[in-house]
């Protein structure tokens, strides 16, 4: 659905991205993370049309975005990160006014208004004046003109930027539920929230890609030892300094909070019931005992400091 090519983008002398390359297959929601000046919406602008690329081949739905431009926006919904509304114009009229110029006409205008409106929230704002409706709420509107001729691939350039937890939440729920009727890539700064919706990820730095895979894949690929977390009533650092001398124990570390601890230990080693006898043994509480997968955050950390610090050498 989305075909990136060897992608790279000239700002005069400095490269923007350099030998992007990757796919997006039909109805996947994949998240395209980096840091500021990664080259995140350099690469998205391509996509979309707004920048044409210096060398390398772009598709959306086989068309290309420098031969056929104008087949491609039609089939392209586009959130970008500070969109212009018009603050005069009312919720409904605006989308009126956006189906039309998608060329969106009669009853299949109505329904797709009406469908919008439901979808992202709209339904006790569809009369309000877009200026007076909070960030939340025209981040929503933005989101409604992005589907509204119901494309079948959304670029989304930080989303639920501006939006309360609970509107984050709903939007979140929003875009799980476009997967299979739309192949979706957005970006975000939240890395939870790209690990609750996409099925995979894609990160960027430095102009060029570091990693692409799921969440989970990424995390075992980078995990260099198998991490456990123990929580015992009346723990101390005797207690801490005798798991350490388990078998296959590396280290074991304070947790986060009162009487845990972190316990790493060789990948495939299985050190959880050697933990749990030996609390037993000791006659205190074993209150909880439990692996610890690497977040997202810290993969990407992990990613983007690597790559930071090899190219400052």
């Amino acid at each position: 659905m989305i075909e990136v090519k060897g992608l790279t983008k000239f700002y005069g002398p400095h490269p923007a991205v350099m030998d992007v390359t990757f796919q997006v297959s039909e109805g996947e929601v994949v998240a395209f993370l980096g840091p500021n000046g990664a080259g995140k919406s350099t690469t998205m602008r391509v996509l979309t049309c707004y920048l044409p690329p210096t060398y390398g081949e772009v598709k959306v739905r086989g068309y290309d975005v420098m031969e056929d431009s104008l087949e491609v926006r039609r089939n392209i919904g586009y959130l970008p990160e500070r969109i212009a509304l018009y603050p005069e114009m009312r919720v409904r009229q605006y989308l009126d006014y956006v189906g039309r110029l998608q060329g969106l006409a009669g009853q299949a205008l109505r329904s797709g208004i009406d469908r919008v409106i439901e979808q992202c929230g709209l339904e006790e704002r569809a009369q309000a004046i877009i200026g007076t409706l909070s960030l939340g709420y025209r981040q929503r509107v933005g989101l409604a003109q992005a589907l509204i001729h119901n494309p079948p691939v959304l670029i989304l350039d930080e989303p639920t930027i501006g939006l309360d937890p609970n509107q984050i939440r709903e939007v979140r729920e929003l875009i799980k539920s476009l997967a299979g009727q739309h192949t979706v890539l957005l970006s975000t700064h939240i890395l939870p929230e790209a690990q609750m919706t996409c099925q995979r990820v894609i990160i960027i730095n430095r102009g060029r890609i570091v990693a692409e895979d799921t969440p989970e894949a990424l995390t075992a690929q980078l995990r260099r030892a198998q991490t456990t977390l123990v929580r015992v009533r009346g723990g101390d650092d005797a207690l801490a300094k005798q798991i350490l001398d388990l078998p296959q124990v590396n280290n074991v570390r304070p947790g986060d909070e009162p009487e845990t601890w972190i316990v790493d230990s060789e990948l495939g080693a299985e050190c959880q019931a050697d933990v749990a006898r030996l609390v037993v043994e000791k006659g205190l509480d074993l209150l909880e005992l439990r692996p610890v997968e690497m977040s997202l955050e810290e993969v990407f950390r992990e990613l983007t400091m690597t790559e930071n610090i090899e190219n400052s050498e």
